[in-house]
């Protein structure tokens, strides 16, 4: 009757005692994913910038363009990987090309919604004041754009994070390999260090873009600031003013 009591308390699912004897697996296993996560992303972005302009440029390649990373997308992350390895080998290379893939549509298609959202009056004003199609892209549309771009990164990072754990098929796969580890030996503490380490991994990355992409966008903070001014009581503008 006291079997399972014991047991459970023989195998923990929080465990210290786990992170002071094998805190340097937790260490490379953690710097491996995080960087895995950071390549892949910033990869991706560098290829969706030029083809969701390509495809803003060229209206006809638009279809195109999401239509090829859509199929990418939906391939499943082990058929993918596996179909990679044969070409790129069993490791880190196939692990990430299959990341960059995957993170494309999410970029692609938030970067092209940002270039297609600038507002009409701004494209005029910059067209009358002598900015050609591709001034104007790298310009005014791009920096436009930036909160749907950091919007895309931040899907991106977030479902690249978890994405990275599967990557452990073909013996790349960060967290992961604790992940699988602590499931084949049963050891409760591996699989929730793993499992809350990607979780704080996703949470700060997504933190971070979105400091980001307020740093990059203040315009956006001064307008919100004079919406509020303008909707706000008149006893309170002295406030405002202060």
């Amino acid at each position: 009757m006291h079997a399972g009591p014991v047991a459970a308390a023989a195998n923990p699912w929080l465990s210290w005692e786990y992170l002071e004897r094998n805190g340097g697996d937790v260490l490379r296993y953690t710097q491996q994913h995080s960087t895995l996560t950071l390549q892949a992303v910033v990869i991706a972005l560098l290829v969706a910038l030029p083809l969701a302009a390509l495809a803003h440029l060229r209206p006809r390649l638009a279809g195109p363009v999401l239509a090829g990373t859509g199929v990418l997308y939906t391939v499943p992350s082990l058929a993918l990987f596996a179909v990679l390895a044969p070409y790129t080998g069993i490791g880190r290379t196939t692990v990430l090309i299959g990341l960059v893939l995957y993170a494309l549509l999410v970029l692609v298609r938030n970067v092209l919604v940002g270039l297609q959202g600038v507002d009409p009056a701004v494209r005029d004003a910059a067209r009358g004041m002598g900015y050609g199609r591709l001034r104007m892209l790298v310009g005014v549309e791009l920096p436009q754009a930036v909160p749907a771009i950091v919007t895309g990164l931040r899907l991106a990072t977030v479902s690249t994070v978890a994405l990275v754990t599967v990557g452990v098929v073909v013996g790349y796969g960060g967290l992961g390999q604790l992940m699988f580890r602590g499931f084949r030996s049963n050891y409760h503490a591996e699989v929730m260090t793993a499992t809350v380490l990607c979780l704080l991994l996703a949470l700060v990355a997504d933190l971070l873009l979105m400091l980001v992409g307020r740093l990059l966008t203040p315009w956006q903070r001064a307008s919100g600031r004079r919406a509020a001014r303008e909707g706000a009581d008149p006893r309170e503008e002295a406030a405002w003013a202060s």
